[in-house]
């Protein structure tokens, strides 16, 4: 027997370290193997959506899943609200499918995982879809749909009518969409069966106002509002708001729970401003008329208003009252006149500084028209550095306007039409600016000479193309007094225009003799408009104005007015 104890185990322990590394590079040599056949590939049996991608590469895998799901992604997604039923399109909704990242979710990509790789024999499962979602498109589509299917509350409400009643709207709870809830549920639908589509969540949606405090608004204020009138007085004497007129002006808006009145200051002024003209006093500006022959300054004179915020600051409180407190006395308020008597003497009209007279025969359309134009431009006023215009001062020539119709020349032929006779006026006045020695503006001469205006002088207008227009240059004011002597079968009439100021020029004139003497030709006309006319002849002429210094003898200057009459044609009516 051997002396050494149990020889054999120095050879053992020997032998497991090379045992236990050769049992690590049989596993590590597994693992490695493992991972090159699984690790770029997904798991056996995995489907997406019904979709197979199992053993596939992630760009296979991607290939695969974007092909078969391009059409289920394209499904609008049916939904109801509210029995409302409407259809979303999931790519203008926010949704589409990320598949890079359901591939990387199904175990697409390389991994050292050992539960990867054993997945990979074992078999894969039915993964989800990663869904992205643009949250603000889909909140916008959701919104959309909202607002079709959503009912909302009717809000209590009173309301006041034209008649002069006030009427209560009781409040109703609606039902709306819950739309964070409702946004959910449609991303949740993306890609699956919705049936008979998607029912949205809803909720009660309750009105601010409650039936209380619609009747407390009712007995409270309405109810009183339009029990009667109101009396508003100024100066001691009073007018009268029935509830018709009051009504209009008047709302009642939610202010936390609760109605309160709400006054249109505007309109009930609207309502009460014709009714205070018949007791306040408006304002008179200065004016001139003549007595004997000389300008006077008529004094302006202030009238009696009253401040708007007046009526309207109190008048809420005013209607809950009864019996004679429902009055309310506004304090007078002083109303100036626009033109001022000192403003009036400041432009130093103080005597006449030109006049002038032409004669018409007797036409009842004459009288009438000239009467009315004389009229308009009676008491005109030019302040120093304003422009006269007759087409502006008198208006269109129109029934309306007081004008009837008449001969005027069209075409260089008389025709009948509104304001005929109207020239009268423009030439009567031209010649008194022309001695007034104010600025010549705008003004035509008749197309052939008339001969009871001055030759060279006189002025035609029609509405909208022609005009007289002349501008006071003086540093004085201009006021113009315009009348007619109406014609009768016995006797002309008169067409006068004076103006007065403080005088300027002295004004003289001469006419030259008449040169270019053309004549007339024949027209056949024919029609119901055609008026005969026996023909005379066109010509030049010359006039001159000169311009000397109010009391003086040294001419200032001169001016040139130069007219070409053509003929006045004969006309044959067949």
């Amino acid at each position: 027997m051997s002396d050494e104890p149990y020889p054999h185990r120095t050879s053992d322990r020997r032998v497991i370290p090379w045992l236990l590394f050769g049992l690590v590079a049989i596993f590590g040599s597994l693992y490695v193997a493992g991972y090159y056949v699984t690790s770029d590939r997904i798991p056996r049996g995995t489907t997406v959506e019904g979709v197979e991608i199992g053993g596939l590469t992630p760009v296979a895998a991607r290939t695969a899943l974007r092909d078969g799901l391009e059409g289920p992604a394209d499904v609008p997604i049916v939904v109801v609200a509210n029995g409302e039923r409407s259809r979303l399109s999931p790519s203008r909704s926010g949704l589409t499918v990320d598949v890079p990242a359901t591939v990387a979710a199904a175990g697409g990509g390389r991994s050292w995982d050992p539960v990867r790789m054993w997945d990979y024999f074992t078999g894969g499962s039915d993964e989800d879809v990663v869904v992205e979602v643009d949250r603000a498109a889909l909140d916008a589509a959701v919104a959309t749909v909202a607002d079709r299917a959503d009912v909302p509350a009717t809000e209590g409400t009173v309301t006041f009518t034209d008649d002069g009643q006030a009427e209560a709207t009781y409040p109703e709870k609606g039902t709306t969409v819950d739309r964070p809830a409702a946004a959910a549920a449609v991303r949740d639908a993306f890609l699956t069966d919705q049936g008979d589509g998607l029912d949205l969540p809803t909720q009660e949606a309750d009105p601010v106002v409650s039936q209380d405090a619609v009747s407390r608004a009712m007995s409270g204020f309405a109810n009183p509002a339009m029990s009667g009138s109101v009396v508003v007085r100024l100066a001691g004497a009073g007018v009268r708001l029935d509830p018709e007129d009051i009504a209009p002006a008047l709302s009642m808006k939610p202010v936390g729970t609760e109605l309160q009145a709400q006054l249109d200051g505007p309109l009930l002024l609207a309502a009460l401003t014709p009714k205070m003209k018949t007791i306040a006093k408006a304002p008179q500006d200065a004016s001139f008329k003549i007595v004997g022959g000389k300008p006077r300054v008529v004094p302006a004179k202030d009238g009696v208003t009253f401040a708007p915020d007046a009526v309207t600051g109190p008048f809420i409180g005013v209607l809950t009252k009864t019996g004679a407190e429902r009055t309310l006395d506004v304090k007078g308020v002083r109303a100036p006149a626009d033109f001022t008597t000192a403003a009036a003497k400041a432009l130093g009209i103080t005597e006449k500084v030109s006049g002038f007279t032409t004669n018409f025969p007797y036409a009842a359309y004459r009288n009438q028209n000239l009467g009315r134009a004389a009229q308009l431009v009676n008491g005109t006023l030019l302040e120093p550095g304003e422009t006269f215009s007759l087409n502006d001062t008198v208006g269109e020539r129109t029934a309306a306007n007081g004008f009837t119709k008449g001969f005027i020349i069209s075409d260089g032929v008389f025709k009948e039409d509104f304001g005929g006779g109207v020239s009268q006026v423009a030439t009567t006045t031209f010649n008194a600016a022309f001695f007034a020695g104010l600025e010549d503006v705008e003004h035509k001469p008749h197309s052939f000479y008339i001969d009871r205006y001055p030759v060279g002088r006189e002025a035609t207008v029609a509405w909208g193309s022609v005009d007289l227009k002349f501008k006071n240059t003086t540093p004085y004011g201009v006021y113009i007094q315009a009348s007619v002597d109406p014609s009768s079968p016995a006797k002309q009439g008169a067409m006068n225009v004076a103006m007065y100021s403080t005088k300027v020029w002295d004004i003289k004139t001469t006419t030259s003799a008449r040169y270019n003497v053309t004549s007339p030709q024949t027209r056949q006309l024919s029609g119901p408009e055609c008026v005969p006319n026996t023909g005379y002849g066109g010509f030049d002429i010359d006039v001159f104005r000169r311009f000397y210094r109010a009391g003086s003898s040294t001419l200032d200057h001169r001016e040139k007015l130069h007219t070409r009459y053509t003929p006045s044609d004969t006309v044959v009516c067949s």
